[in-house]
């Protein structure tokens, strides 16, 4: 796993203290959206397609900072739209860093060359750059040619000047498990602390539908991406029980409040794939008032297919804790690649009364 030992131990202690206080539902990784405001247009993105007075809006840093302590999650993403826009967006990483939180700050590094210079390597910040797989994928992805050859320049560079880097890399149909596994070869080479892979949430607004990959048949790539990648060196960003359940190997449940969302309409609930299910003032607001029993696979048609890390690695990490000897052979022996794929369970509603209601600020 591809997380540096000061960070495994202080959130090791976090989920620890979790336990010790018999608190069930808790935070493990705050995404802060401080903008919708983006610099590209990709097909596969439900973000933008918001109306211009939606996104110019911006979180304060003051905003930022007060969700940080609100939340207490000892890790903060902090996606977008494309944060780099944001003009505050120094002010706020130094504030975050000052509170020793973990931050993961998530770009499509199109602007990281003009804007390095106003961040500082630390252990707590983690440049999170956005890669869909090789040069061709990739462009295509994100709809605009050039960008990965960008987006691989900047990583160059926040390397040689000491930064934390990651990739983060979202799959979707049509992908083969030689041309991902290819790619993963070639992010390893280039040196980044870790991967973070999963496949593509299917966001109502998004421009192109036809592009996501359904939960089975992700289940049978990543296996067939895992048994190519069994005598790799790939550093992938995720627990053992994650890449395990990406193999088809682990029935979970979605643990939506493990990645709470702040943006500029306020708490999100349940999640940040979820857009359109209200807002709470407050993270405690929004913890109390969300029916998170209506969410996850087999319990909401808005959910279907979603095998996210944002709602299933916290849900690996709790099973981890409930069975580390479990998650030790997962480490140790990889994900299954072989046996039968545990299917994910499918919405059905008997009546119009089994169909959520979505659930008003």
């Amino acid at each position: 796993m591809g997380v540096p030992l000061r960070q495994q131990v202080a959130v090791g202690s976090y989920l620890i203290k979790q336990k010790l206080k018999g608190i069930k539902k808790y935070p493990l990784v705050l995404m802060l959206e401080p903008l919708f405001r983006c610099n590209l247009e990709c097909a596969g993105c439900g973000k933008i397609a918001y109306p211009d007075d939606i996104l110019n809006k911006r979180l304060s840093v003051e905003e930022c900072l007060q969700a940080v302590d609100e939340c207490g999650a000892p890790m903060v993403s902090i996606p977008g739209g494309e944060p780099l826009i944001h003009k505050e967006m120094p002010e706020i990483v130094a504030g975050i860093i000052a509170r020793k939180k973990f931050i993961y700050l998530c770009t499509n590094a199109l602007l990281l060359k003009k804007k390095i210079n106003d961040y500082t390597p630390s252990p707590y910040l983690n440049f999170s750059i956005h890669l869909d797989g090789n040069q061709m994928r990739h462009d295509a992805s994100v709809c605009q040619e050039g960008v990965f050859d960008i987006a691989v320049e900047a990583i160059k560079l926040a390397l040689d000047k000491g930064f934390r880097v990651t990739i983060n890399c979202t799959l979707f149909q049509g992908e083969s498990a030689q041309e991902v596994a290819d790619f993963l070869d070639y992010a390893t080479e280039l040196g980044v602390e870790g991967i973070t892979i999963a496949p593509g949430f299917s966001y109502e607004d998004a421009p192109d539908q036809d592009s996501f990959i359904s939960s089975q048949a992700a289940k049978t790539l990543f296996r067939e991406i895992f048994t190519i990648g069994k005598d790799k060196s790939w550093k992938l960003n995720h627990s053992s029980l994650y890449l395990d359940y990406l193999a088809g190997n682990q029935q979970y449940d979605c643990t939506p409040w493990g990645n709470p969302t702040r943006n500029v309409f306020g708490w999100q609930k349940p999640c940040y794939l979820l857009s359109d299910e209200g807002y709470s003032d407050s993270f405690q607001e929004m913890m109390d008032s969300t029916p998170w029993d209506q969410y996850g696979a087999g319990k909401n048609p808005k959910c279907e297919g979603c095998m996210a890390h944002c709602g299933y690695e916290a849900t690996a990490v709790e099973d981890t804790l409930a069975h580390p000897l479990k998650a030790l052979t997962s480490a140790i022996r990889g994900p299954r690649t072989s046996g039968a794929i545990v299917e994910a369970p499918s919405f059905k509603a008997t009546s119009l009364a089994d169909i959520p209601v979505k659930v008003e600020s």
